[in-house]
């Protein structure tokens, strides 16, 4: 599919906290800075569901465990949303896919090793990658981290993920709103 037939598909904007599955053609899109969106499918049931999670806001450090931290409580409850109900909707988990998008930067802090609460897309990225590979989900595609924002659409037809950059200018602003 191209992006000019994409434009032409009925869509769901997926707003920051939730997630929707479609079955009937609909293109799911969202808008990224720090943010990760989980893009699954099923291609054999021809499913597809996102997700859009910002982890908590509190501090942590950026090399505890997150799948025990608060943290990552926010997170594995936005994949368990969205995973349970592609399973309701007859997806089976053995032949789930996932792309993930965005965890950037976008405040343009240095972003190292110890606790720091402005790095929260490194901890998003690293979250997304721990939390798919412990459920066995294979990461088909990704596009995660940089100093960017990222405008993403998900096509039912053919599973493509299309990204849009974000300049760091406009990444900025939209990572001050998150």
């Amino acid at each position: 599919m191209t992006p000019h037939a994409l434009r032409e598909l009925p869509r769901v904007d997926v707003a920051p906290g939730t997630y929707h599955v479609v079955e009937d053609g609909r293109v799911l899109s969202t808008l990224l800075g720090s943010c990760v969106a989980v893009c699954l499918y099923d291609p054999i049931r021809r499913l597809i569901g996102m997700n859009h999670f910002l982890l908590a806001r509190r501090r942590q450090t950026a090399d505890g465990p997150l799948l025990v931290s608060e943290a990552g409580r926010y997170g594995i409850h936005a994949m368990e949303l969205l995973i349970n109900a592609m399973l309701k909707q007859g997806a089976e988990r053995r032949r789930l896919r996932a792309k993930a998008f965005g965890g950037g930067n976008v405040l343009g802090r240095e972003c190292g090793k110890g606790e720091d609460f402005f790095c929260i897309g490194a901890l998003n990225v690293r979250f997304v990658r721990e939390f798919l590979g412990n459920e066995g989900i294979p990461i088909v595609a990704a596009d995660l981290g940089g100093n960017i924002g990222r405008q993403i659409h998900f096509s039912p037809t053919d599973f493509t993920v299309f990204v849009k950059k974000i300049p760091s200018a406009q990444s900025r602003a939209l990572g001050e709103q998150e």
